[in-house]
C-alpha cells in the first residue's frame, strides 16, 4: 500500500486526478455508465435529468435511524408539498409506502440498510429490505450506507455488495452512502478514499459530504456519479453556496433534507436549490429567488 507509506501530502501531490479532461460516456449521457443495460439506464435516466445530467434528490430516510426528527415529524405534511420540485425521492420503505400516495410518479431510491439507531452504534446495520420488496414498491434503485475506517467496515461493504450483486440481477441500480467513521474527516483524503472504495464495490452512484479543499480530485478519481449530502441544517446561503461549489466541481446533484424540508421555506428552497444544480445559478441569485419565492408564498 504505497500511500500508506508516504504522509498525506506527499500521497496528494504525486497524483493525478486528470482535472479538466471529462470521463468519456459513449452511447449513453451518464458518467460510468456506459456499459449498464437498458434496464440499469432507464432507471437512472429517471433519477438523473437526462437534459442535464443532474439531480435534486430529496432525502427523508432520518426516521429509519432517528425517529420522529425534526421536520420529519409529519412525512405527509412535511414532504408531499416538496414533491413536485425535486427529481427523486429517497427513503424508506416504510415512510414511502404510509406517506406518499402511489400516483407520485417520481422516482425512489429505496434505503434498505437497517439494525442500528441513534442509541447504539450506527454502522453496524444490515440489509433489511430485499431486491424483490424494492420492485414491488417501484424503485429506481436501492441504496445502503458504508462506513469505512468505522468499526463494522466490513460489514456495510459486505452489504453494498449485497445490494450490487441482487441488482444486478433485477437491472436495479445501487447507490452507495459515505459514512464518515469516527476515526476519520471530512477531508478530500478520506472521501476520495470512501468514494473509490465504494464505487469499486460496484455502485452506480455516490453519495457523499462535500469538502472545501480537493472536492474536485474526490469526483475525479470516483469513476461513477457523485451527489452530495447536505448535512446538517445550514443558513439558506451557506446551503445554495455548498450545492453551487460542488456541482460546479464535477457533483452531479445534490440529496438534500434538512436544508430543504427544515426550514422557514421549503417550497422557495427547494426551487432555488433546482435552479443551483439544473441551471448553474449563481448562488447569490439562486437566494434572491429564494427570498421572492418564500415572500409570495407566505402572501397566498
Amino acid at each position: 500500500m504505497p500511500d500508506l507509506d508516504k504522509s498525506a501530502s506527499d500521497a496528494q501531490k504525486s497524483k493525478d486526478f486528470g482535472i479538466g479532461i471529462p470521463m468519456e460516456t459513449p452511447g449513453f449521457f451518464l458518467k460510468g455508465s456506459s456499459h449498464l443495460n437498458w434496464g440499469m439506464k432507464n432507471r437512472l435516466s429517471r433519477i438523473f435529468n437526462p437534459k442535464t445530467g443532474k439531480t435534486v434528490m430529496l432525502a427523508f430516510d432520518h426516521g429509519y435511524i432517528m425517529g420522529p426528527t425534526t421536520g420529519l415529524e409529519r412525512i405527509d405534511l412535511t414532504i408531499n408539498p416538496l414533491i413536485p420540485y425535486v427529481d427523486c425521492l429517497m427513503c424508506a420503505r416504510g415512510g414511502l409506502r404510509a406517506c406518499i400516495g402511489p400516483e407520485v410518479n417520481k422516482p425512489v431510491v429505496l434505503r434498505c440498510s437497517t439494525g442500528a439507531t441513534l442509541l447504539k452504534d450506527l454502522s453496524n446495520e444490515v440489509i433489511g429490505v430485499t431486491l424483490e420488496d424494492a420492485l414491488r414498491m417501484n424503485a429506481s434503485a436501492v441504496t445502503c450506507q458504508v462506513c469505512i475506517g468505522d468499526e463494522h467496515e466490513k460489514e456495510t461493504l459486505d452489504n453494498l455488495g449485497y445490494l450490487v450483486t441482487e441488482g444486478n440481477r433485477y437491472g436495479m441500480p445501487t447507490l452507495g452512502v459515505t459514512a464518515v467513521g469516527k476515526q476519520m474527516v471530512r477531508d478530500s483524503r478520506y472521501l476520495g478514499l470512501a468514494c473509490r472504495v465504494i464505487a469499486e464495490v460496484g455502485a452506480h452512484f455516490v453519495k457523499t459530504y462535500f469538502c472545501e479543499e480537493g472536492f474536485e480530485e474526490v469526483v475525479a478519481g470516483c469513476p461513477v456519479p457523485i451527489v452530495i449530502a447536505g448535512g446538517k441544517k445550514l443558513p439558506e446561503l451557506d446551503a445554495l453556496t455548498m450545492a453551487y461549489k460542488a456541482i460546479d466541481q464535477g457533483a452531479m446533484g445534490v440529496d438534500m433534507g434538512r436544508n430543504i424540508f427544515a426550514g422557514e421555506a421549503p417550497l422557495a428552497m427547494a426551487q432555488a436549490v433546482g435552479a443551483v444544480v439544473h441551471k448553474n445559478e449563481k448562488p447569490e441569485k439562486a437566494f434572491e429567488m429564494y427570498k421572492t419565492l418564500k415572500s409570495e408564498q407566505a402572501k397566498a
